[in-house]
């Protein structure tokens, strides 16, 4: 190997997923563009392949028990990968997390606010830990550093006119004979066929706020020691404590109806106690600096008077101005993590890396410009530019246009989505890929034209008064039947009065948005959308057999893998190891189950089925309508049987969407459809869209992409800026109207794309 050589990251025989042994070599210190349509194979490359293997050579260079502490990377598909760095994944998983978790805790900037406050704030403070609301020293003690506190609705738990033997709780898990109905019946404090109405105070305290008590519990294995717990306490603990983003819809709106949330009265939203709140610097104390936009702060940190602390004073100032500079100005370090989109937490991740003495370090980035208006693309750009001036390679997985332009070498992945790509179609400079011939390459200067004439409104959503987070009293009037685009830069206040409004105006609109699905390995898309309950019918009516045997979780599954296919051995210390189930080779079922088939073909066959084969494939009633409107939304690319953790963001919106598309609500909120997806895909998307309000539906879509935009019946333009900036209307109108608007930056924007 020559020294020119080690200039390249050298990919040689590449066949995870569906990548079809392909070589190629990529500049390092450059930036690389990965682009192509949607399931191209352009994660399965840069991710599981590169950045996978890179990860998972660091990982060896620690003990084997650091390396149990450490994700785990199994080793990819690939003949080898040569000259890699040390790779950093800035992706757009959402941070997550707890009401305890904010911008400022997740970024460090809290804790460093918290040293300087310790050491110039007046009064003074014992420790940096009693200006935390994570520290129980320096938590409201009423709302314990949350900030909030629970309203709980009494008469949604129990049924008063109930007796406990006749299951007067209403709570899940509460019904009579269950564990939890058996510690309070059994605890002795109650007669349990007495109505909860005619309870005494204290039985009624007992009952529902008793904090803790030692009990005991008979058991057919004899008595046993026990605890019990008020009802509210306990559903506090149970299921507020543990709320996340990913709660499950159904339990989170179960939650709602039992509790309100609202600003504890003891703290006023601050989390802190009355000492904490009391130090001050130039007559602000830490909880107003965190409620703070992160623009503004910065500023203030600047003018704090302290030479002694200028190092932890600039390095603040430097942090917040990397986070403004990357379009979060109007973010607040009190902003909990879990309430951040996608690009906006995949942002937030960067400005860890910013000003970085690191250098020759591989970042590879995730569709970066996702959630990012036109006007602050430039940021995300110039942002990329530094990392590779430092001497870093940059590999980005994109399809927006203003990014791809920036790149010194662009790998094209094709030619189609699924079993039809996983091949390198382009790779070369951007002036080759425009002369390519590829999907990509056609669309770099094809646009969807501005829509000569719009559809007539058939009523009007509207929203009134609006004062959610940054919303200054907007009143929003949304036409019917038609398609509307709600634009306007990051922060600019589209999802509090789209996401946060219209639901409580209109609560018989679907949101369909790209939160993660709910569900084990074993959930996949003909799982998650119902279809294979008609498909497991399908093969018992055809050869007269119990529909459970077609199922990979009952009677059908192979024992030795119980019907997954995979086998995960554990090596304690060390990764675990994923190998094909040899009893059946993968497919999951018992070889009797496979000699059942229909139409040619078995169950396990059908699972590998790509969705646009299955679609041609079933002709049944129950089934053909779900095919049809997977292939719809662009899903076609993808198998039956495919896990849903291997979906995007993306594409789990979509699929939501397919599951939607025959309900008869037929108002449908999308939250950035366009994510993930190609160009070549996007024109799909607006086809479909147009094609739902065709039919009758009302479609609303939170949107950037300039496409979307030129196809709207009607634009709402959010802004002017974001934060404090933001929160008004700027534009309400057609597409052909928003291009004559002087104080429009959409308007800007949409001139230039089409020109």
């Amino acid at each position: 190997m020559t020294t020119a050589d080690y200039g390249f990251i050298q990919v040689r025989g590449a066949r995870e997923n569906n990548l079809k042994d392909i070589s190629l070599d990529i500049p390092k210190r450059k930036i690389t563009l990965f682009t192509g349509v949607s399931g191209s194979g352009k994660s399965s490359l840069v991710f599981d392949t590169i950045a996978a293997e890179s990860q998972r050579l660091i990982n060896e260079t620690y003990t084997a028990f650091l390396q149990s502490l450490l994700p785990g990377y199994g080793q990819p598909d690939v003949d080898s990968l040569e000259n890699l760095s040390a790779a950093i994944i800035v992706d757009q998983k959402r941070l997550g997390g707890n009401s305890r978790s904010t911008v400022g805790t997740v970024t460090d900037a809290y804790s460093m606010l918290r040293l300087i406050f310790a050491r110039l704030g007046s009064p003074a403070v014992a420790n940096p830990g009693v200006l935390s609301f994570n520290d129980p020293g320096g938590m409201c003690p009423d709302c314990e550093g949350l900030g909030d506190v629970a309203a709980i609705d009494e008469d949604a738990i129990v049924e008063r006119d109930k007796s406990l033997n006749e299951g007067a709780i209403l709570l899940s898990g509460f019904n009579v004979d269950s564990w939890f109905w058996a510690i309070i019946t059994q605890s002795g404090f109650f007669d349990n066929d007495k109505k909860l109405r005619d309870y005494t105070a204290d039985e009624w305290h007992r009952l529902m706020y008793l904090p803790e008590a030692k009990v005991k519990l008979a058991t057919p294995a004899g008595s046993m020691n026990s605890t019990y717990e008020g009802l509210v306490p306990k559903f506090k603990r149970l299921y507020l404590t543990k709320q996340t983003e990913t709660t499950a819809p159904h339990i989170r709106a179960a939650i709602e109806r039992i509790a309100t949330r609202s600003a504890c009265p003891a703290c006023g939203g601050a989390r802190l106690n009355a000492a904490a709140l009391a130090c001050r610097i130039d007559g602000r104390n830490i909880a107003e600096c965190a409620a703070m936009e992160v623009a503004d702060l910065a500023g203030f940190i600047r003018g704090v008077d302290a030479p002694t602390l200028a190092p932890m004073l600039n390095s603040l100032a430097a942090r917040l101005d990397n986070l403004t500079h990357i379009g979060l100005g109007y973010l607040s370090l009190n902003r909990p993590s879990a309430t951040l989109s996608g690009g906006e937490s995949q942002r937030v991740k960067m400005v860890r890396h910013l000003g970085s003495s690191l250098t020759d370090m591989t970042y590879v980035f995730d569709e970066p410009s996702v959630g990012l208006h036109p006007h602050d693309v430039h940021r995300l750009n110039e942002l990329l530019v530094r990392l590779r001036d430092k001497g870093n390679t940059v590999l980005v997985v994109e399809h927006r246009p203003s990014v791809i332009a920036i790149a010194d070498h662009v790998v094209d992945m094709g030619p189609r989505a699924g079993r039809d790509g996983g091949q390198v179609v382009y790779a070369g400079d951007l002036a080759g890929l425009a002369a390519s011939g590829t999907l990509t390459g056609e669309h770099l200067s094809r646009h969807q034209a501005l829509k000569p004439t719009v559809r007539t409104a058939t009523g009007k959503l509207v929203i009134k008064d609006a004062a959610l987070h940054n919303l200054k009293d907007v009143t929003a009037s949304i036409p019917q039947g038609v398609l509307t685009v709600v634009t306007g830069v990051a922060g600019s206040g589209k999802s509090p009065l789209i996401q946060g409004c219209l639901p409580r105006h209109h609560p018989d609109a679907i949101f369909i948005d790209q939160r993660p699905i709910r569900g084990s390995k074993r959930s996949t898309p003909a799982t998650y959308t119902g279809v294979l309950d008609p498909i497991r019918k399908a093969f018992a009516k055809a050869n007269g057999v119990n529909a459970a045997l077609f199922s990979a979780n009952s009677k059908g599954a192979c024992p030795q893998c119980q019907g997954i296919g995979l086998l995960y051995t554990d090596l304690a210390f060390m990764d675990p190891v994923v190998s094909t189930c040899e009893a059946c080779d993968g497919r999951r079922f018992l070889p009797e189950v496979l000699e059942h088939t229909l139409r040619g073909q078995n169950i396990s066959d059908v699972l590998r089925m790509q969705i646009t084969e299955a679609a041609s494939f079933f002709t049944e009633k129950a089934i053909k309508p779900t095919m049809t409107a997977l292939v719809d939304v662009g899903l076609g690319y993808l198998t039956l049987g495919q896990s849903l953790d291997t979906l995007s963001g993306g594409e789990r919106q979509r699929l939501k969407l397919a599951t939607e598309l025959g309900n008869s609500s037929r108002i449908y909120v999308l939250d950035e459809p366009t994510t993930g997806l190609h160009m070549n895909d996007v024109d799909n998307l607006i086809g479909l869209l147009d094609r739902l309000v065709d039919g009758g539906s009302t479609v609303i879509v939170i949107e950037h992409n300039l496409d979307v935009i030129s196809r709207a019946d009607w634009i709402i333009d959010m802004g002017p800026g974001a934060g404090h900036d933001g929160g008004r209307i700027v534009f309400a109108g057609t597409p052909h109207d928003l291009l004559t608007d002087a104080h429009s930056l959409t308007a800007t924007h949409l001139r230039t794309h089409l020109s």
